[in-house]
């Protein structure tokens, strides 16, 4: 058994009274344990605190100036007779065939009036309940006021329906009378199917033993101590035992004795729901164990979750992309000029992924609201990858819950796997990935290729001059001398060469930095990445799990008297 029902005391209150305050609070802590565990549980196993959240609210709100106390046995045990004994009158129909009591009948003691609204609530119709109230009893039944008696039908009754009516009316009462008779105390059907079920309402629970005087004077005490020996072994050691006869007043003295104790008390319905409560915090402490769990997946299983959000989102084919797309455009940037307009014709690799481009701009945003990005789809090994590492999540997570949890945690990892695709893909299009400011050292190259290109274009421009004049006769040019070469020759050459040596040396370095930039970019999306993970499945996770923590918080509370 866990600490939580450890600290549920299975032990007879006695004369123990009930703070109403206390069970408000424990009350409310079932109510919040429901709420905590709304959607995660199935309901079937919340039947219970549903029922006794309703009820016990009904009953409290209702009268505490009465006390309801049903006198349940089996065909023949004398209950209906014990009933007209203590009301002193014929008002339960007695019989020897079966059923001899088909419906419930109430007997208040003080005003109808009062009592009305609870019995409208426990089911009674009004043409089964009467007043023990007469002025020529003047203050004879003063210390049974607040009393409200109910004779139910047989629950061995041939008729189910009446069955079914015991049990209903079983979890509304305050306190119950079992009643047994000589011949069939012993019977199993009230002690496997009643009786041992009552062992948490030990403090309202009391047992007669009627018809005694059927019994030889001397085997009273040894049937008396027969019955206790069974009740002890249903778990309701401390119950109140007692003999009974209709027929004679002294055999009545001691339950009608017990049933003022307890209408003087007005703490019978208390004692009920505190039962109640106890009966309900151990039904629910398998769903919440008894250790606290770790409180989440592990950095190396969230570290993986990443890497198949990554994968999924196309994560290494964008950074590719941005790979070739820096060496495109710091081509474009620093080749020689010549041949730059070709390049230019070339498309960005972002654009085909419909990434910001050459120009950082985005795609059409009409366009985007359809599909963000044309990042490739993910592939089967990937989408079986990012199912695997989802389920890591929820299984690590759940490593210390209850069996209740675990499938709770695994929806909840998997309820937003649907928008994942979308969720990636708008983060992808929306992360900067470092290409939107061209570096200052792209100028510098890009302006000493112009100046190369300058220089051999009027180099080239001076010696096709100088061969026109010629060929036209005219006297030709005088051209400068750089050694035994003519300038014009030194600028033709020395420009081309200038640009092909800025080029060979600057390729290295635009490789360099490509990588850089991939590297960066990788980062940065697999950071937003991580973001999407966390928002779409860890989120979701941590949810339950504080859920758990509430709901194992609020049972504790609730198991406290």
């Amino acid at each position: 058994m866990s600490n939580i029902a450890g600290r549920v005391r299975e032990v007879f209150r006695g004369d123990q009274r009930v703070d109403a305050d206390a069970l408000i609070a424990r009350l409310d802590a079932v109510r919040r344990f429901l709420t905590a565990v709304d959607g995660l549980l199935p309901d079937a196993d919340l039947v219970p605190a549903h029922t006794l959240v309703e009820r016990a609210g009904t009953r409290l709100a209702l009268s505490r100036d009465h006390t309801v106390v049903a006198l349940a046995g089996a065909t023949g045990s004398g209950k209906s007779s014990l009933f007209n004994a203590l009301a002193q009158l014929e008002l339960s129909p007695v019989g020897v065939r079966r059923p001899t009591t088909g419906v419930t009948h109430a007997c208040v003691w003080g005003p109808l009036e009062g009592a009305n609204h609870l019995l409208d609530w426990i089911g009674v119709l009004p043409r089964h309940r009467f007043v023990r109230e007469s002025a020529l009893d003047a203050d004879d039944e003063t210390a049974l006021h607040g009393l409200i008696l109910l004779d139910l039908p047989d629950f061995d009754s041939v008729q189910r329906s009446h069955r079914l009516e015991v049990d209903r009316l079983l979890g509304l009462v305050d306190q119950v009378v079992w009643v047994v008779d000589p011949q069939k105390y012993a019977d199993r059907v009230i002690h496997d199917s009643y009786l041992r079920e009552f062992h948490r309402h030990r403090d309202v629970t009391l047992v007669v033993l009627n018809q005694a005087d059927r019994l030889p004077p001397a085997e009273v005490p040894r049937v008396m101590d027969d019955l206790r020996r069974l009740l002890d072994t249903d778990g309701l050691t401390g119950v109140p035992l007692l003999a009974t006869t209709a027929i004679d007043p002294a055999g009545m003295v001691g339950l009608r004795n017990a049933l003022e104790r307890t209408v003087a008390e007005r703490q019978a319905a208390l004692r009920r729901l505190a039962g109640d409560v106890d009966t309900v915090v151990a039904g629910l402490d398998e769903l919440v164990g008894s250790t606290r769990p770790a409180g989440g997946p592990d950095d190396t299983t969230i570290n993986g979750l990443n890497r198949a959000l990554a994968g999924a989102a196309g994560v290494p084919a964008v950074t590719e992309a941005v790979e070739r797309a820096y060496r495109h455009r710091a081509g474009a940037a620093t080749g020689w000029p010549v041949v730059r307009g070709w390049r230019r014709l070339r498309p960005d690799p972002l654009r085909r992924l419909h990434l910001p481009g050459p120009t950082g701009d985005q795609a059409d945003p009409a366009e985007s609201l359809l599909a963000a990005t044309s990042v490739p789809d993910p592939t089967a090994a990937q989408r079986s990858a990012l199912g695997l590492a989802i389920r890591a999540v929820a299984d690590r997570a759940a490593v210390d819950l209850p069996a209740a949890w675990p499938g709770a945690v695994t929806s909840a990892a998997r309820s937003r796997l649907g928008d994942l695709p979308d969720a990636l893909d708008r983060t992808i299009a929306g992360t900067d990935l470092g290409l939107d400011r061209r570096p200052l050292w792209w100028r510098i190259v890009g302006g000493a290729q112009w100046l190369v290109t300058l220089a051999a274009v009027v180099g080239l421009g001076w010696l096709v001059l100088g061969y026109a004049l010629r060929a036209l006769g005219l006297p030709a040019l005088d051209n400068p001398m750089v050694g035994q070469v003519p300038l014009p020759t030194v600028l033709l050459l020395g420009g081309l060469l200038a640009g092909l040596l800025v080029a060979a040396l600057t390729r290295p370095v635009v490789r360099w930095a490509a990588r850089r930039v991939r590297a960066r970019a990788e980062q940065r999306l697999t950071a937003r990445v991580a973001q999407v993970g966390d928002e779409y499945v860890l989120a979701p996770v941590r949810i339950v799990l504080g859920s758990y923590a509430q709901a194992r918080d609020a049972l504790r509370d609730a198991a406290r008297r």
